[in-house]
């Protein structure tokens, strides 16, 4: 009867496995002494659970498009910065944005997005949330 237990118990705890790794530590993944500030379009978003992403089209110092993406916070921390689901806070690819976020620690171009400037004047401010925040 114990094993069965046990057993049980494991299988159905591996579903759970994958969301509580992708689950991190801000610090662990971002330099949080650092910004990051970059210009482009956007070219996907998706709010999604536990945190939603956006990816910006950036050109480089000789005209080639690299792609950086962002982490935002959870829905929460969202909604506190003026943005809803409903309308993924007006984004939609194609917009020019400017971007400052925290770096990602391995040089990649990910970061954990603390200010988002859009061309028709909006600005989101995310700036002391931690993006684990639901």
């Amino acid at each position: 009867m114990m094993r069965f237990s046990a057993t049980s118990v494991l299988i159905l705890a591996l579903p759970l496995a994958g969301s509580v790794a992708a689950h991190h530590s801000v610090q662990a993944v971002f330099d949080i002494h650092k910004t990051v500030t970059v210009s482009g379009t956007v070219a996907k978003v998706e709010w999604i659970n536990p945190h939603s992403y956006l990816t910006v089209n950036v050109k480089d110092a000789n005209g080639n498009v690299q792609k950086w993406a962002f982490e935002l916070g959870g829905q929460a921390a969202l909604r506190r910065a003026g943005m809803s689901r409903a309308d993924r806070g007006g984004l939609k690819p194609g917009d020019e944005v400017t971007v400052s976020a925290l770096p990602a620690r391995d040089g990649s171009n990910n970061g954990a997005l603390r200010e988002l400037k859009l061309a028709d004047g909006r600005d989101f401010k995310f700036g002391g949330e931690d993006p684990n925040d639901n």
